[in-house]
């Protein structure tokens, strides 16, 4: 009994990254209703400057609150830059997606990002690519394929969008990995929300015209700022505690409730194709939870 004992920290540490990542998939769902209720008057640079600037006072609010903005500190400011660089292209074709393709398919592309992470992961972080792992990433893809049915005829810059954003996701999945390492969970959402609101200013303002959002559109933007920063803070926390091959495939989830999502609120056709390949995503997801859960730490030497 005392040789299995090691393997209870383990097993807690991944079910643990499991339940943050609820939280992370029901803001990221909160934050796509949100994002396509201002796309008819905000362009995605526009929305990511606001969602940046609410984004700094919330956090100063929040740490100032908790007595953790002395976690808040200027290090390893090119990681942060890589790494807000990555997310910011990402989310802003996210938001774009959103906008000209199904919810249900935007989620879709988006979970092929655990497949990048498997490739970066080795290369960023050192982790190792199990079979395990290697075997849940390309079952959940294959879940992907069968939602999706790519073809010639099916194209879209939608879908271009989508897929580019889980790419951009994926790298700023593994340098925040990185970065967890050295730096605090407030000090990366810190420089995340200042490093995107100049991102946002530089880009929303290369034409010379930024539009404010009217009163009727203030509630989304603040509810996109909010669930972002909720979002990040839990996806954060995820990866502080487990691996980022064994985190981001738990995200595969939030395709059915997203598919549900859209056929209530925008009569998006609740396609069967979804469904089966929803079934297969969260056979993937159980596989690699339950065997992460169970492995053995190797015996010392």
């Amino acid at each position: 009994m005392a040789e299995n004992a090691p393997a209870a920290p383990m097993m807690n540490d991944t079910l643990r990254a499991t339940l943050w990542m609820t939280g992370a998939i029901a803001s990221f769902i909160s934050m796509a209703i949100a994002g396509r209720e201002v796309s008819f008057e905000l362009d995605t640079f526009e929305i990511m400057l606001f969602r940046s600037l609410i984004g700094i006072g919330i956090v100063l609010a929040l740490s100032s609150l908790t007595g953790r903005r002395r976690e808040i500190r200027a290090q390893r400011m090119g990681l942060h830059l890589i790494r807000n660089i990555s997310h910011f292209t990402g989310q802003n074709l996210w938001f774009y997606a959103i906008t000209v393709i199904p919810l249900a398919q935007v989620f879709a592309l988006e979970f092929t990002s655990p497949i990048w992470v498997m490739l970066l992961s080795p290369l960023v972080l050192g982790e190792k690519l199990t079979k395990t792992r290697g075997i849940a990433a390309l079952a959940g893809f294959l879940g992907v394929l069968i939602v999706t049915r790519p073809s010639p005829e099916t194209f879209d810059w939608g879908l271009v969008a989508a897929a580019g954003a889980a790419a951009g996701f994926a790298g700023s999945a593994v340098f925040t990995r990185r970065l967890t390492r050295t730096e605090s969970i407030v000090s990366i959402l810190f420089w995340l929300t200042v490093m995107q609101a100049a991102l946002g200013v530089l880009c929303a303002g290369f034409d010379g015209d930024i539009a404010l959002p009217s009163a009727e559109s203030w509630p989304w933007v603040a509810l996109i700022a909010m669930a972002g920063l909720v979002a990040h803070y839990c996806l954060t926390t995820a990866l502080s505690l487990a691996p980022a091959t064994v985190v981001m495939p738990i995200d595969f989830t939030r395709l059915p409730l997203i598919a549900l999502v859209g056929w209530l609120l925008y009569s998006e056709v609740l396609d069967p194709f979804v469904l089966a390949g929803a079934a297969v995503i969260f056979a993937a997801n159980y596989y690699n939870i339950w065997s992460e859960t169970r492995r053995k730490p190797a015996p010392a030497l």
